[in-house]
């Protein structure tokens, strides 16, 4: 059997690294961060248990780059969503829409991501990461920007904040009126994004589920 091909290996690398990432995302939304180990991780993606350390330097580092790749992928399916558009406020409206709905629907995972990033190690520069950022600064250029390098920065830096507020035990802010107080900041109409009140109006409820929670009502003028 002939070797296989340089780009045959980075494919399986890259595989393999994905399956990582998703076993991550899956366990600690299952179990919480603590009860994970990077053991359990390896066996749930049916990885070597020395390829996680060959990928990833610990388990923090594993953990907030499986958060920042599901984040790029849930905006990302948010931006190219039917109907794809390339309106700029529409597509801002979106980005809100979605990240606030990873604070909704995915609390354990969420809270744990906020929780590690004021950790001593921070912030970890990774390939999810540098995608989401892209995702984001090119959201923000598309909605007018004049200066991206700054108001990139700016956007991440609320969005966090919405997150985290959703997400403070005891004192939880609820996510319409999260999603309202962003709205006004930028501009943007209630209905552009994926307002609750499209519910019964030609979009799935059960798409609606991933970014509102249930029972949620609309704003009212």
């Amino acid at each position: 059997m002939s070797p296989r091909s340089a780009s045959v290996n980075e494919e399986l690398r890259r595989r393999s690294r994905e399956r990582l990432l998703q076993a991550a995302v899956e366990l600690v939304d299952e179990r919480g961060f603590e009860a994970t180990t990077l053991g359990d991780i390896a066996d749930r993606a049916g990885s070597a248990r020395g390829l996680v350390s060959y990928y990833f330097p610990g388990k923090r580092q594993l953990v907030q780059s499986a958060v920042h790749r599901l984040m790029h992928r849930t905006l990302e399916e948010a931006l190219e969503r039917e109907p794809r558009t390339e309106d700029g406020r529409e597509r801002l409206a979106r980005a809100i829409d979605a990240i606030l709905g990873l604070a909704r629907d995915r609390p354990v995972l969420m809270r744990q991501h906020m929780a590690g990033l004021l950790q001593a190690e921070g912030f970890v520069e990774c390939p999810e990461q540098r995608r989401l950022s892209e995702l984001l600064g090119d959201t923000v250029a598309r909605y007018g920007s004049a200066d991206v390098t700054a108001d990139y920065p700016m956007l991440r830096a609320v969005l966090m904040g919405a997150v985290y507020a959703a997400l403070v035990p005891g004192v939880p802010m609820p996510v319409p009126a999260l999603r309202a107080e962003l709205f006004q900041r930028y501009g943007l109409d209630r209905d552009l994004g994926f307002p609750p009140e499209r519910a019964g109006a030609g979009t799935p409820e059960r798409d609606l589920s991933r970014f509102f929670a249930p029972g949620a009502r609309p704003e009212r003028g």
